[in-house]
């Protein structure tokens, strides 16, 4: 097997060869296609495992959840014609989730991680299983998955007997922009239900797909959310009059964290000017060093781009990780039966993003506190009203934008409790420890939405402050910032809601180029 990614135009390969989160986010967001390698090295690669599985079928030995019964009843024996029925019913009986389902993109970039752990050839599946996943996610049909009800160990046991299931014919998927019966879609797209092999349906179950397919995209929006917050930093110290050496690279020098680093000098690069510091200063004592919002927002932001270093390693070797159990080792012929299903490096690194991201946010919101507050923000308009002065009094500004970006940082660093630390006992105490994996990505998408909209109405704020306070035009970059942004949010003069210019403004934080970062 090579460890060279594989991506020929615009389809993603699943040779066995190690797959990228970012191939993962572009295959989940529809930019890519997949394709199964129907080559003859990787077909007898995939059939290695199988034969170890037959192997021990025909030695009658006991293979976990094939010849088994499941979790805590292990010790039940079955003929092979009651076991196949036992696969059909471990995936009803986990049709127990609850909640909203996660998004498409969530679900999609959970069935490609399903499909790199398969790849790996440790699980005993056919390519006809791996084929049938990719002739979903090629035809855009989604299954519906709750997003409820997944304690991260033996996996996503829950989440994920709804891609089972959809992949046999039942439950509901999403399909050309409407939720619909399973069978109707696959009719529809012309695609034939699965019949399940031995294993097959304990294989898909059975693992940390949906985590770390969660984890996958949630690290693409945290890059493009800490690139939105250096911009939205470089706005707020020209509104305010600040502090451009604050980010001279000297002090990143004397303190080396990378992300620091990279932080300061994109903040210094909004804020460069062939003007000299001095005409963007306001005057007094206190003006000499900025509140820590702005002053240590390399520090803040720094702290989750330096993150991503040892969290995007520990998702993509998830992500491409054999992950299930039982495995049959090729090498050996063994069946082994061991814990790969559980999550807890997902849980440990989602845990930790999600901290570093709502630290973000809640900077962000101190930086809209600043620039409304006119006892602070050094001669800007309390609020940043923007009408003539006989007006003022019959306007309110950002007053309310203020109050919904504070609302957002404190639900945002109230999701920050780690939930690695609420393993509970359970199915008859067999699964007595237990990751939370699912429950800790959940979180992370959950702040990442968060930290969007704060992000989203500190750009707002600071675009307003920004051209109340004027002199954009020495500062190009800056300005050339503020001309897109505006393309996308017009200014508040008079009183008028801003819901969708928020909205609007943290979609393209998510979706767009404007703060394309990749993490990984």
């Amino acid at each position: 097997m090579t460890t060279k990614p594989h991506n020929r135009g615009c389809t993603l390969i699943i040779d066995g060869s190690e797959i990228s989160l970012q191939q993962i986010v572009r295959v989940a967001r529809g930019e890519a296609a997949v394709e199964i390698d129907t080559g003859a090295e990787f077909a007898k690669h995939m059939e290695h495992s199988r034969a170890v599985l037959t192997r021990a079928l025909e030695r009658k030995l006991p293979v976990y959840g094939v010849t088994t019964g499941f979790g805590k009843c292990c010790g039940k024996r079955m003929i092979s014609e009651v076991a196949e029925q036992n696969g059909i019913n471990l995936i009803r009986f986990h049709g127990c989730g609850t909640g909203a389902p996660f998004g498409t993109e969530e679900t999609r970039a959970a069935m490609i991680c399903r499909l790199a752990c398969f790849a790996r050839g440790y699980s005993g599946v056919s390519m006809e299983l791996m084929q049938k996943i990719a002739e979903l996610l090629n035809a855009h049909i989604t299954p519906v998955v709750p997003s409820e009800g997944s304690v991260g160990a033996s996996g996503d046991l829950t989440p994920m007997s709804y891609v089972a299931a959809v992949l046999m014919g039942e439950r509901q998927v999403f399909y050309r922009g409407r939720k619909m019966p399973a069978a109707q879609a696959l009719d529809e797209a012309g695609v034939a239900p699965h019949r399940f092999f031995p294993k097959e349906p304990l294989a898909i179950m059975n693992g940390t797909a949906m985590m770390t397919g969660i984890a996958a995209i949630a690290l693409d929006r945290a890059a493009k959310i800490a690139n939105a917050a250096a911009c939205a930093t470089a706005l707020c110290i020209h509104a305010i009059g600040g502090n451009s050496h604050h980010y001279h690279p000297a002090i990143s020098r004397a303190k080396p964290h990378p992300g620091q680093g990279e932080a300061a000098a994109r903040i210094a690069e909004l804020l460069s000017s062939e003007a000299p510091p001095e005409s963007f200063a306001t005057n007094g004592p206190e003006t000499l060093q900025d509140p820590y919002s702005l002053r240590c927002a390399p520090q803040v932001i720094g702290v989750l781009t330096d993150a991503f270093d040892w969290v995007c390693q520990w998702i993509s070797i998830e992500a491409n990780s054999a992950n299930d159990n039982p495995l049959f080792d090729p090498e050996t012929g063994s069946v082994l039966m061991g814990g790969n299903f559980y999550g807890g490096h997902v849980s440990f690194s989602m845990d930790g993003l999600k901290s570093a991201l709502a630290s973000v946010a809640d900077m962000a919101d101190r930086q809209v506190a600043l620039m409304v507050d006119a006892n602070v923000n050094r001669g800007l308009p309390a609020d940043l009203v923007g009408v003539e002065d006989s007006e003022k009094p019959f306007h309110h500004g950002f007053k309310a934008m203020s109050i919904s970006a504070s609302a957002l940082a404190a639900e945002a660093l109230k999701q920050t409790m780690p939930a690695a630390s609420f393993s509970r006992s359970t199915e008859s105490h067999n699964q007595d420890k237990v990751s939370m994996g699912t429950i800790a990505a959940r979180d992370a998408m959950r702040v990442c939405v968060l930290s969007e909209k704060t992000v989203a109405i500190c750009l707002l704020a600071g675009l307003q402050a920004c051209e109340l306070r004027g002199n954009l035009a020495q500062r190009k970059k800056l300005a050339e910032l503020v001309r897109i942004l505006r393309e996308i949010a017009p200014p508040t003069i008079a009183d008028r809601p801003m819901d969708e210019d928020i909205e609007n403004l943290s979609s393209a934080i998510a979706e767009s180029g404007i703060f394309a970062s990749a993490p990984c």
